[in-house]
C-alpha cells in the first residue's frame, strides 16, 4: 500500500514516514501545501493520501474533498488532526471525506482497516 503524506509540520511528517514505514506501509511521497499534495497526487497516484486538517493557512477538509472530487483520484483520503473527531465533527461531516483518523491512533494496521472497510468504488 503506498501513501502521500500531506501535512504542514516537517516534524510529524518524518516521524509518520518512519513509524508507517516500519510497519510495513511504503510512503510514495510527503507534501507540506495543497498545491504540492494535488501535484504529487496526480503523479505518484498513491492508494492512501492522509490529509492533516489544519494545512497551516490551508484547510485540509477542502484538500480532502479536491482529492476526492476534482482529480479523480482512486486513492483513499484519510483526514488526521490531533484533534479528536467531535472536535471537528461539523467540518468533516459538511464535506463528507472518507475517513478521518487521530494522529494518536496513527498506525499502519489502523490505516489498512480504514482501506478494507472503504465502501466507496475504486
Amino acid at each position: 500500500m503506498r501513501c502521500l503524506i500531506i501535512d504542514d509540520n516537517q516534524s510529524f511528517l518524518a516521524a509518520a514516514r518512519v513509524l508507517l514505514e516500519r510497519e510495513g506501509l511504503t510512503i510514495a511521497g510527503v507534501a507540506s501545501t495543497g498545491d504540492d499534495a494535488l501535484r504529487q497526487t496526480e503523479a505518484l497516484r498513491p492508494d492512501v493520501a492522509l490529509v492533516d486538517v489544519s494545512l497551516g493557512a490551508e484547510s485540509g477538509i477542502d484538500l480532502a474533498q479536491r482529492l476526492i472530487q476534482d482529480r479523480g483520484s482512486d486513492a483513499v483520503v484519510v483526514l488526521i488532526s490531533t484533534r479528536a473527531k467531535h472536535e471537528v465533527a461539523d467540518l468533516i461531516e459538511e464535506r463528507s471525506p472518507i475517513a478521518f483518523l487521530p494522529k494518536s491512533e496513527l498506525s499502519a494496521a489502523a490505516i489498512r482497516r480504514i482501506v478494507e472497510g472503504n465502501p466507496r468504488e475504486r
